[in-house]
């Protein structure tokens, strides 16, 4: 029962299944039994009912079933319910951690329903997809080893076998290299997947991954097939047409967005000046390696309020820019700076000419060194495309970054780690610099980015075991280390690998931006909280010390 309506003589019920909302009909005048027993009846009761469908006087055409009703000649409880601690409706008056903890209720709300529906279609639609072009869905194991490259592992301790655990894949990566050298030359999977790391709005500690491998490969047959995906799912599911991705090489995203995963609903590129500000005794410009900005179109009149409130958002620490220029360039062609006490007009004429800036436009400057500054831009840019509307939900960008580098440097730790993972592919015409100037390296290596998120990644895969072993040695692994931790599939490498490459869709964050959320939480069924928690079924909780005993463990907590 959603709720109920007496108005005297006549009793409506609204009840409610996944399908819908149908209205009930009780008459005092020709069955006042039935009606009492109608009225009874709470919020959330479960009722079985019989009677005649008749169409309806006053139509509600906003409801799927608003031209019919239910004239009741019998009902039955099937089950009570206690009045829910929030309403189950669209606009639901409940926080957001009692909704978690009484989840089974809150996902009979539509907004629930409705996610959980457009998940279930994106699934239908990509294994329709793989299977139509030959893919298997082959499952790979849940307990295996820890190889603690990346986020941390979960482990699961062994009974059978003392002081030694399993741990839950952060991703099926070395089952699935292992099925190509198997033969299965196009496996998918669509996988729940494990990582112990902090959580945010896309990130939840147990995720699904649409989970791919091909063998005999190149880089342009894993983004065509991946791309046709994409396409696949934006018009069975939005009904909308996609065209060719753009592809983006990994410095150039760098240097126009100062992110790896551009938002690119919007032009706002990054326009650097440094070789045409130095020199004039501004301090700030003067001694920084960088000096780039954007140009918002329309915003030249910007008020002082508006433009102290961009100051104050580049300053927080988590955008972490020391302040901020701008140049107003004012519908009556003036050219109005925070640095004109240094810079003439012909200074900041030449500034408009290298931004392409037209008069009702406003340029927005920072400098710094290279990384932080392009970093703190690149959060700007969001926040005025943000401002200015330019960042629809209902409008999509895909695009596909490529050429990765291979590998990143850690000051703390003074080594290089995997940018991807260690079983990454080079560039071919890079391999030469993998010992001498390893940064140089570029991988052969591909996101796909929509609306400025990642939702997807992959690459072509090292499948020969000397050039392997080159890569773990470059990371900072011995012989013995790496034949301890990967040896497997090294091992299987000497029996014949084929060329091979793949992909993994976050699919949680797919669902999210497909169906216009905010928080992967809202496309899952049964989410954890920000500190990792269930906190529906109270977990994670501690064990029995009967079952500690048997898994030959002591805590100290």
């Amino acid at each position: 029962m959603q709720k109920s309506r007496d108005l005297g003589g006549m009793t409506f019920i609204d009840l409610r299944d996944r399908y819908g909302i149908t209205q009930l009909v009780f008459n005092m005048e020709t069955n006042a039994t039935l009606c009492e027993k109608a009225r009874k009846l709470g919020r959330e009761f479960v009722i079985s009912v019989s009677g005649a469908v008749a169409e309806r006087s006053n139509k509600n055409l906003r409801m799927p079933t608003g031209e019919i009703e239910i004239i009741v000649d019998n009902i039955e409880i099937l089950n009570e319910s206690k009045l829910p601690l929030f309403t189950i409706e669209d606009n639901t008056d409940g926080g957001e951690e009692l909704r978690m903890k009484y989840r089974y209720l809150d996902l009979r709300r539509n907004f629930n329903k409705n996610n959980l529906i457009l998940r279930h279609k994106m699934a239908i639609e990509t294994r329709n997809y793989l299977n139509n072009i030959g893919f298997l869905e082959i499952e790979t194991p849940y307990l295996i080893k820890s190889t603690p490259e990346g986020a941390r592992d979960f482990v699961v301790p062994s009974r059978m076998n003392a002081g030694e655990f399993y741990a839950l894949p952060q991703s099926p990566q070395q089952y699935k290299q292992l099925l190509m050298v198997a033969g299965f030359d196009r496996y998918f999977q669509i996988v729940r997947c494990f990582r112990d790391e902090d959580l945010r709005a896309d990130r939840q500690p147990e995720f699904t991954q649409i989970d791919c491998e091909m063998s005999f490969v190149t880089q342009d047959d894993i983004l065509d097939t991946f791309e046709g995906l994409t396409r696949q799912l934006f018009k069975a599911v939005r009904d909308i047409e996609i065209g060719k991705l753009p592809r983006i090489p990994f410095s150039e995203a760098i240097k126009l967005y100062g992110s790896d995963k551009p938002d690119i609903r919007f032009e706002m590129q990054f326009v650097e000046l440094t070789d045409i500000v130095k020199g004039k005794n501004f301090k700030v410009f003067d001694d920084a390696e960088l000096v780039v900005g954007i140009c918002a179109t329309g915003c030249g009149e910007y008020t002082r309020k508006q433009l102290d409130a961009l100051t104050d958002f580049v300053k927080k620490p988590q955008v972490g820019a020391g302040g901020l220029i701008y140049v107003r360039y004012q519908n009556d062609g003036q050219l109005k700076s925070s640095a004109d006490k240094f810079y003439s007009t012909d200074d900041l004429k030449a500034w408009a000419e290298r931004f392409n800036a037209q008069p009702g436009d406003l340029m927005l400057i920072l400098a710094g060194t290279t990384p932080k500054t392009r970093k703190a831009l690149s959060e700007l840019r969001l926040e005025m495309g943000e401002q200015l509307g330019l960042r629809d939900k209902n409008k999509f960008c895909p695009l596909w970054v490529v050429d990765f580098p291979l590998l990143e440097w850690d000051d703390e730790t003074q080594r290089y780690y995997a940018m991807h993972h260690p079983f990454t592919a080079p560039k071919p015409e890079d391999i030469p610099f993998l010992e001498s100037d390893p940064g140089r390296v570029r991988a052969n290596a591909y996101d796909i980015v929509i609306n400025g998120v990642e939702v997807g990644g992959g690459s072509i895969r090292i499948h020969n075991k000397n050039l392997q072993k080159r890569m773990f040695s470059v990371l900072g692994f011995t012989d013995e280390d790496a034949q301890k931790q990967f040896g497997f599939l090294m091992n299987a490498f000497e029996y014949g690998a084929p060329p091979h490459g793949g992909i993994a869709f976050g699919f949680d964050r797919m669902c999210t931006l497909f169906g216009g959320g905010d928080s992967i939480r809202d496309f899952m069924a049964f989410p954890k909280n920000n500190a990792g928690r269930d906190i529906m079924s109270d977990s994670p909780a501690p064990i029995f010390d009967e079952q500690l005993k048997e898994l030959h463990l002591k805590t100290t907590v």
